[in-house]
């Protein structure tokens, strides 16, 4: 690879080039995963080996066991990403439930904690649109997470998240239960095909949203696509041009045709499962209960959580972790109780 890489004509072919210098960094990936089990596994057996001479180490050994098993869980997420669009790039729509400022409140948390988990994952989040709440939160949010696997990792979270909490809209300090969807799509690039007419689309554009006083809302910058045949909308109000948000609004509209192709597919090729959840209100996915006690419970996996400050801040991994072995094998995270069954 090296002399390939060192040769003359190395670069002459850009999509060749770019293939084995994807390869050569997935190579020296693996070597240094390899290199750091070795360590932390040598780090232990000299952990051993002195607890064996008599020594107390017992709180280095609790720390490098913990190291240890964070890094082969992180591995092993990695292994379970083999379904077919898992390595892409991710299209994220959030979209509150029937509640007013409440689920709105609500789908403004998710849009943070999703942009949170981001950033502690070294993903790069663009949002391409967002539509206001009145009063607070948001009535919808469109956004990209651009980085290897973010589609696979954020498959874990398609579907109904529900909230439970003492309302801080409501004067009487009442507890109130909101929803709000999620739905995540692959970013599909130019190798796959996704024949869209021209005459199947309506595009209309119109004056974004937001602060006044911005070049964005003092002209007609802002994209909506109606693809005719599916009634699939997709728009875009974040750039100044017209022309950027044409491209993204584009962008989006690959995606979801391509998933909306997917849906057909596997729906003739499988039969109704137990584990298949539709996405609307009343068949949630996942829990987030603060009031009267503290605790997120994922409904497919059992696994739940009590450091909810936590994961809404962006920590998902126990969530994307336990989804993936799911959805692999089947099998749930045992959890004491069903405290999330609350009303």
């Amino acid at each position: 690879m090296e002399e390939q890489i060192n040769g003359p004509d190395f670069w002459a072919n850009p999509e060749k080039s770019q293939k084995i210098m994807q390869d050569r960094k997935r190579v020296e990936e693996q070597v240094d995963q390899d290199n750091k089990i070795s360590g932390l596994t040598s780090d232990l057996d000299t952990l051993f080996e002195l607890a064996r001479e008599g020594e107390d180490v017992s709180a280095e050994l609790a720390r490098e066991i913990k190291s240890l098993s964070g890094y082969l869980e992180k591995l092993e997420t990695q292994m379970l990403l083999s379904g077919e669009n898992d390595e892409r790039s991710a299209i994220v729509t959030i979209h509150p439930g029937a509640g007013g400022t409440e689920s709105q409140d609500w789908a403004e948390m998710l849009l943070r904690m999703y942009l949170r988990w981001a950033e502690r994952n070294g993903y790069e989040a663009v949002i391409t649109d967002r539509l206001e709440g009145e009063g607070a939160g948001i009535k919808s949010a469109t956004f990209e997470i651009n980085g290897e696997n973010a589609y696979g990792l954020l498959q874990s979270e398609v579907g109904v998240h529900r909230l439970v909490r003492i309302s801080p809209f409501d004067a009487n300090a009442r507890r109130h239960t909101s929803f709000a969807s999620v739905f995540v799509y692959p970013q599909i690039d130019d190798e796959i095909k996704i024949d869209i007419r021209p005459e199947d689309l309506r595009v209309d554009t119109f004056r974004a949203s937001g602060a006044g006083g911005q070049h964005v809302n003092r002209t007609d910058s802002a994209i909506r696509m109606t693809h005719l045949p599916t009634n699939i909308v997709v728009q875009c109000q974040n750039e100044r041009s017209q022309h950027k948000n044409r491209a993204s609004a584009m962008k989006q509209l690959r995606a979801k045709l391509y998933e909306h192709e997917m849906d057909k597919k596997r729906a003739e090729e499988r039969k109704v499962e137990d584990a298949k959840l539709e996405i609307n209100f009343g068949s949630q996915i996942r829990s987030y209960v603060l009031a009267p006690y503290r605790l997120i419970k994922d409904h497919r996996t059992k696994l739940g959580v009590g450091d909810v400050d936590r994961v809404i801040d962006g920590d998902l991994s126990e969530f994307t972790h336990a989804y993936l072995v799911w959805r692999k094998t089947g099998k749930t995270v045992a959890t004491g109780g069903d405290k999330d069954d609350i009303d």
